[in-house]
Formats: structure tokens, C-alpha cells, sequence
């Protein structure tokens, strides 16, 4: 049974929501690569709970656009404020890390600019380019902002070929004014849609978190939008709060209840759902792809 909170009172985790000590021979390694390429994680700065297990795998999901966000959602734990300069070399730096790292598959994902013109779409897709170009082999999965609805911003990205496009609606459209107050439900159904209409050979791919105050019809109605949008793949995982800053969590989801949104959301059509506790955008990204091909 899902485990709910109940007025004020702390919701103690339940034992599937307990990580396991992860070591392994290439963290280091990984760690001190990023620092020396100044690259970003979101790994690192959204606090993942696969963070250890990634690196030890030799895989991360790099961070575009420096480390600060323009938005300051109350799930996320990426810091908000004035963002950063947009450094010309990251595109070089991080195909350079791909290669070193020896990636197959490489995420790329970004803070949210709404300070920049296009969004930095133009950077997204510089970064795919150098990418492709240094390692045609590898793939990319992009999980690219709302980018305020701009649908050349959109089109910049698109252009640039990455693989999989994937673009979160997070939570139920009920929630997002407490959970993505400067977002739009619409807006980014539209934007996942718009993908399909100007290259139908990119995989597209959304996700949300549970457990903060969504109904189980809320959950499969927002399955039924996507896949109404044409999403080919999606992640359901469970909503942990950074800090006592951030939202709480309203109830801890249980592993049954993830298997069955898994299998629901396969029978709507999706070609992937992976759906999991611990599951997150870009967990294992690449498997979804290789399942396709």
C-alpha cells in the first residue's frame, strides 16, 4: 500500500526508498573529468539518487548553460537567481568529455535561460552538433526547457538531429501552480507535439514525479495527453524533497503501483516506460532507444 502523510507529521521513508552504498572503480575518475572541463552535472546539482551508481558506470547527464536557473520551481534543487555567462567552448569541452568518457549515449540537459533570446536552443544545438561531429557513433538525448512556448527555438533544436527530444510536464496540470507556477501544462503538450510535426524521425519523451498530491486519475489523464501528443517514451518516478525548503512529499508511491502505471502506459501505446521509485529522466536513457531499433 502507498504510504501517505497525514496532516503535519513527517512521513518516515519506507524501506524501498532506501539507496544502497554505491562504489565504484571509475567515480573518481568521472568526478575529476567534470571538474577539469568546468562541465555541470545535473547529477550533481539536482542532487540524484543515482548520482553514485551513474558515475561508477562512467555515465552522466551534463548540464548545459551554467548552474544557475532563471526559474526557481519548488521540487527542483538546481539554484536559481542570475545566471551565468554562456561559455563559446562548452560545445568542445563536452563533446571532448563524451570521448573521454567513452559514451555510447550522452543527456544533455540544461537550466532553464529565460534570459537568453531563443532559450538557448542555439547552444543545444551546438553542443549536438560538436557532439555528432567529434563521435557520429554516439547518440543524444536532449531534455531541453519550455523555451516560453518559441517555436523557432524549438525548430533550432530539431534541426540539429539529436535522437531523443524529451521534455518534462512533471506533474498534474491541477498541481502546477504550486509545483511549476511559472510553467504551462498546454504549453509544453504543444511543445512536444510541434517535435513529431517537424521531424517525425526524433523519438520524444516526458516524465513526471509522484507523490506530491496527484490522484491516480490525474496521473493516467496527463498519460493519456501525451500519448495524444505523440510522446514515445516516458519516466514515472518518485518526488524526494531536496531539503525542508522545498515541497514535501505527500505520499511515498509504492514499487506495485509504478508496476502498474508501467503497464498501463505501455497498453496506451508507448514504446518505452520505465516507472520506478527511483527512476528519473535520464536514468538509463539509452536503453529505451535500444529497445526500438
Amino acid at each position: 500500500m502507498d504510504a501517505e502523510n497525514t496532516g503535519d507529521k513527517v512521513l518516515r521513508k519506507p524501506d524501498w526508498l532506501k539507496i544502497p552504498i554505491r562504489r565504484g572503480n571509475n567515480l573518481a575518475y568521472v568526478e575529476d573529468l567534470l571538474k577539469d572541463s568546468t562541465l555541470n552535472t545535473v547529477c550533481k546539482e539536482a542532487n540524484c539518487p543515482n548520482r553514485m551508481e551513474c558515475y561508477s558506470n562512467k555515465t552522466a547527464t551534463f548540464m548545459i548553460l551554467g548552474s544557475v536557473c532563471t526559474r526557481g520551481c519548488c521540487f527542483c534543487n538546481v539554484e536559481g537567481g542570475i545566471p551565468q555567462c554562456v561559455d563559446p567552448e562548452e560545445p568542445r569541452k563536452l563533446a571532448e568529455a563524451v570521448k573521454a568518457l567513452g559514451l555510447k549515449f550522452a543527456v544533455v540537459t540544461s537550466v532553464t535561460r529565460d534570459d537568453l533570446e531563443d532559450g538557448g536552443a542555439s547552444h543545444f544545438a551546438l553542443v549536438i552538433q560538436a557532439v555528432h561531429a567529434l563521435e557520429p557513433a554516439v547518440g543524444i538525448e536532449v531534455l531541453i526547457p519550455d523555451f516560453q512556448g518559441n517555436k523557432a527555438a524549438l525548430g533550432i533544436v530539431v534541426a540539429a538531429g539529436p535522437e531523443i527530444l524529451n521534455h518534462n510536464v512533471e506533474t498534474v496540470p491541477s498541481l502546477y501552480a504550486q509545483v511549476r507556477p511559472e510553467a504551462d501544462y498546454r504549453q509544453s503538450l504543444e511543445l512536444l507535439g510541434r517535435v513529431k510535426k517537424m521531424d517525425s524521425r526524433i523519438y520524444t519523451k516526458s516524465g513526471l514525479m509522484l507523490g506530491l498530491g496527484e490522484t491516480e486519475d490525474e496521473v493516467l489523464s496527463v498519460l493519456e495527453d501525451l500519448r495524444k501528443s505523440e510522446v514515445d517514451f516516458l519516466t514515472m518516478g518518485q518526488y524526494l524533497a531536496p531539503s525542508k525548503k522545498h515541497l514535501s512529499v505527500k505520499k511515498y508511491i509504492s514499487p506495485e503501483t509504478f508496476d502498474r502505471y508501467r503497464e498501463k502506459a505501455l497498453l496506451m501505446g508507448f514504446k518505452g516506460a520505465a516507472c520506478a521509485p527511483f527512476v528519473r529522466s535520464s536514468y538509463n536513457a539509452s536503453l529505451m532507444l535500444d529497445a526500438v531499433k
